[in-house]
């Protein structure tokens, strides 16, 4: 479980720094061409280190439903999503609120099994955790962005005092 933990910890710091990268290639270039780039490249390097570390069984794909070879489709969504809400949002907000709807949705697929998951039962703890990360995002959110009535008024008084 511990193991788990630190792979879910390192998934997370890794996804939130390449959304950072992403977003800054998106700053110079287009949002097809940043997708290109990103998914592009993710396809050599996979294709690379799949290949020096599984050799032929990389190619083995018995029993696999036709539509899991579509999921690299939405890794296109992903990205695009990803680099345009930093660029509207910035990446605090922006990946706060994509990771509060990824568990959103996670809890959803664990409460009705959907594609074949185990089905984990909804409780009312799982709901409250959620909406604990929502509340604490528009805490956030709020707090996060000065009045500018206040900056206003503090430079009215450095001024004053001069």
């Amino acid at each position: 479980m511990i193991l788990g933990i630190l792979f879910a910890i390192l998934a997370g710091a890794l996804v939130s720094l390449q959304n950072i990268f992403n977003s800054k290639v998106g700053e110079h270039a287009g949002s097809w061409t940043t997708t290109t780039l990103v998914l592009g490249l993710g396809f050599v390097a996979s294709f690379t280190i799949g290949f020096l570390f599984e050799g032929q069984q990389l190619f083995q794909l018995q029993n696999m439903k036709i539509w899991y070879w579509f999921s690299g489709l939405i890794g296109i969504g992903v990205v695009t999503c990803v680099v345009q809400g930093i660029k509207l949002l910035g990446p605090t907000y922006a990946i706060s609120i994509l990771l509060t709807s990824q568990l959103g949705i996670a809890l959803l697929w664990d409460t009705f099994g959907w594609m074949g998951i185990e089905k984990v039962p909804f409780t009312l703890q799982q709901l409250i955790g959620v909406l604990v990360i929502i509340v604490g995002i528009l805490i956030f959110k709020m707090s996060g962005e000065p009045k500018p009535a206040k900056v206003t008024n503090r430079l009215k008084s450095v001024h004053a005092e001069k």
